[in-house]
């Protein structure tokens, strides 16, 4: 490997610090300078999926030796602290805003789903804290929940709140309507398809927690929380508190997995703040892990009706869907943005529709709150339309690799432009396709499904392709400083959640500044130390900070040239820097950037006036990215017991330049082991009469495991993105974008010939032997 070389699998530098246990996560942290210790948060939670709260006695509780505080949505309201927002002022279709649900941390007079948090316990101890829960005395009045989203919008369901009529929150559009409606009524042919797109639990190997302190002498906040960005947390909080940014310190250390439910502002965190203010203690809070089955936001959970007008020789004209979308119970911070304005603008995705309607509709229910997770709103958008292609092309007898290869939109057509005002600056679509199917030798597939019936098993191939469309903040902040102790501290404005972020950062310093990686240390998530960022989310970050970071590279390279000219007595114009060195031109004459930086360090500390070599950007990021790919899985069916094994699964991604190739693939693996997660077995399931989340633990809600996953065979090419000066796309996200369709698609090829046309997510066993018996008793 070249010695400051991009595009080089590079291991990841933090991990021998994050395997040896040297990782410091939230739970980890003992607040500095306090004696006696930090105080145990606990919160009392609903039991109820929709219940008046009718009184709470806390008087017993508060007697229990070691409690410090027992805090309610009174406390709450009497302090007189604010709701945390919906951060999305959309409009409904009509031009009103959409419904109100607001949210204090603490239940106010009704609980709106099961884990609703009705009251804040501070003690001594973990056992004070769990005996004071039980001994407050809560009179709920029960009353009808309804927690599935098909029926949630029928007449005569209960309403979760009584404002919003029908349980809908939001009704939007987007796209040309009219245009869309006349294409359709000159189709030769229309595919309708209706999907479910199923509820997913995050489960982050690491659950949420926080560590709240208060100065009482200056009025002052500190705030350790496991988060995707402090920014956004300490501009929402302040809000919440009532107070000026500069009163909240927020600091984010080591995350152990955030997939976007990580970034939003919860209950929890200002429970923390409020119980720290009350008591003169730090208190700090860990979730368990039920606890956060029924807190943590979730994902997914919608139901989609797609049609698809093709014209005489299969092309397609446009598209038109309606999406009912289970926001849960509240309104999370970003939770109507995902399956509206995020989840929509990939409904293109890379082929040359005319035109495209959308209508989304915003469903309340008495559950868990739903907001962003892998991907948000996109693999939704995705899913849809690669199962919507493959019906397509059953229905019209068009093989589903024609269809496709009839309809991508070529190379030669960059920019293109799609009728959900998206513009693609790049893209190889048919050649990232041709060589997936390559790779698995898709030709080859009759004689293998041969061969597995005669062992009597259903053999299925599936493809999928994918696009992305990266998001997030319009700007970002490096800094790059030169420390005391010889390294060199990159202070970055997005947050590590295990991506190799820190990898990534250093690679790119030491390419610009010819400094040795192990000579720099990645600084991110302390709102003090970094005054700004946009956090990390949309599979923004690599091009976002890395953009800042070329630029804050740039101007350290212009002070080292005006710092050399200082040092070596020369013209700056006579100063060239190359391979980690400023040189007099012509000359022998030269001086390492780390020496000088030293050097000058050194002179402004005898008072000396010099140009110091430190330097802060902030980059405008006015373009995001589309990276795209192509997933093809070949799996066989066992139809006595509906078991699926995935034999094999490739992937083709077009991520741009692919800075480090060993993390993308790293991604990329991640992101389809949690495809494969919802395509085949995770069940977010609630009962329908009391509301309560059945699947509220391990034992219960099915991750994949090692034994699930087959290889995943990832190729990468090259097709630089145009709209970055690194040529990268976003990769964090694309796994979980290509995979459900792939699979789904394979499984419905494999159960073709038993006349099984259609399944949903998840395509468990169970309900693959049912579909199965079915067919068979058919």
């Amino acid at each position: 490997m070249a010695k400051f070389g991009l595009s080089q699998p590079l291991r990841r530098v933090e991990d021998p610090r994050l395997l040896k246990g040297g990782g410091r996560y939230t739970d980890d942290l003992v607040p500095q300078g306090v004696a006696a210790g930090a105080a145990v948060g606990h919160i009392l939670r609903s039991p109820h999926a929709h219940a008046r709260i009718l009184s709470i006695d806390t008087s017993e509780a508060a007697r229990i030796p070691g409690v410090l505080a027992i805090l309610t949505g009174e406390d709450w309201k009497a302090e007189g602290l604010g709701e945390i927002p919906c951060a999305i002022p959309m409009k409904n279709r009509d031009g009103t805003p959409h419904g109100n649900t607001p949210r204090g941390a603490l239940a106010d007079g009704f609980v709106r789903h099961v884990g609703d948090p009705v009251a804040f316990i501070v003690a001594e101890s973990h056992g004070a804290a769990r005996d004071a829960a039980e001994a407050i005395l809560v009179d709920y009045e029960t009353l009808p929940s309804v927690t599935d989203l098909a029926a949630a919008t029928q007449p005569g369901q209960p309403l979760v709140w009584p404002e919003v009529k029908d349980n809908i929150v939001f009704d939007w559009e987007t796209g040309n309507r009219a245009e869309t409606d006349r294409l359709f009524a000159e189709a030769e042919h229309v595919t309708r398809l209706t999907i479910v797109n199923n509820r997913i639990v995050v489960a982050s190997m690491e659950g949420r927690a926080a560590i709240a302190e208060y100065d009482a002498a200056s009025g002052r906040f500190t705030l350790h929380a496991g988060t995707q960005g402090s920014w956004p947390l300490k501009s929402t909080l302040a809000a919440v508190f009532g107070l000026p940014a500069e009163s909240l310190r927020v600091v984010t250390p080591d995350v152990g997995g955030g997939f976007g439910m990580k970034i939003f502002t919860y209950p929890e965190y200002a429970l923390c703040m409020m119980g720290a203010r009350r008591t003169g203690r730090p208190v700090r809070w860990t979730s368990e892990r039920t606890e956060a089955f029924l807190s943590d936001t979730h994902g997914r959970d919608n139901i989609t009706t797609g049609e698809l007008a093709l014209d005489k020789d299969g092309r397609f004209l446009a598209m038109r869907t309606k999406n009912y979308a289970n926001m849960g119970a509240y309104l999370s911070n970003y939770g109507p943005y995902i399956p509206t304005a995020a989840g929509t603008k990939v409904l293109a995705s890379v082929y040359g529709f005319r035109a495209i309607h959308a209508n989304v509709i915003g469903v309340l229910t008495n559950t868990v709150p739903v907001d962003a997770y892998r991907g948000a709103g996109r693999p939704e958008s995705n899913y849809l339309v690669e199962r919507l292609i493959d019906a397509a092309a059953r229905e019209t007898g068009i093989d589903r690799i024609e269809i496709r290869r009839r309809n991508m939109v070529p190379a030669s057509a960059m920019p293109h432009t799609t009728p959900v005002g998206q513009t693609y600056d790049s893209g190889e679509f048919v050649q990232v396709m041709d060589h997936a199917l390559e790779q698995i030798d898709w030709a080859g597939f009759p004689a293998r499904r041969a061969e597995a019936a005669a062992r009597g098993k259903r053999r299925g191939i599936g493809l999928a392709y994918y696009l992305e469309a990266t998001g997030g903040s319009d700007s970002e902040r490096a800094e790059v400083r030169f420390a005391k102790d010889g390294m060199v501290e990159v202070l970055v404005g997005t947050q590590s959640t295990g991506q190799g972020h820190e990898t990534a950062y250093v690679m790119i310093t030491a390419n610009e500044l010819g400094i040795p990686v192990e000579k720099i240390r990645v600084i991110q998530g302390d709102s003090d130390e970094i005054p700004t960022g946009g956090g990390t989310g949309g599979a923004r970050s690599l091009y976002s900070e890395g953009t800042a970071l070329l630029a804050t590279t740039a101007t350290v390279i212009e002070k080292g040239k005006q710092a050399a000219s200082e040092a070596l007595e020369a013209s700056p114009a006579d100063i060239e820097f190359e391979g980690g060195r400023f040189a007099i031109a012509g000359t022998d004459r030269a001086i390492g950037i780390l020496e000088l930086a030293q050097a000058q360090q050194a002179r402004a500390a005898r008072g000396e006036s010099v140009t110091l070599l430190d330097a802060a950007e902030i980059a405008a990021i006015p373009k995001h990215t589309f990276p795209n790919g192509c997933h093809v899985a070949e799996i066989e069916v066992d139809p006595d017991t509906g078991l699926i094994a995935v034999l094999r699964y490739i992937v083709t991604d077009d991520v741009g330049h692919a800075l480090n190739p060993l993390i993308v693939r790293g991604q990329v693996h991640g992101g389809v082991a949690q495809g494969i997660g919802q395509a085949m077995l995770e069940r977010t399931a609630y009962d329908p009469e009391s509301g309560q989340l059945l699947s509220a633990s391990f034992m219960d809600y099915a991750l994949p495991r090692a034994g699930d996953l087959p290889e995943i065979e990832v190729s990468l090419l090259s097709i630089p993105c145009l709209t970055n000066p690194l040529g990268v796309k976003g990769a964090g996200e694309a796994g979980a974008v290509g995979s459900p369709p792939a699979l789904m698609n394979a499984l419905v090829d494999a159960l073709s010939q038993d006349g099984i046309t259609h399944l949903d997510m998840p395509a468990t066993p169970e309900v693959v032997w049912k579909a199965l018996e079915t067919a068979r008793a058919a």
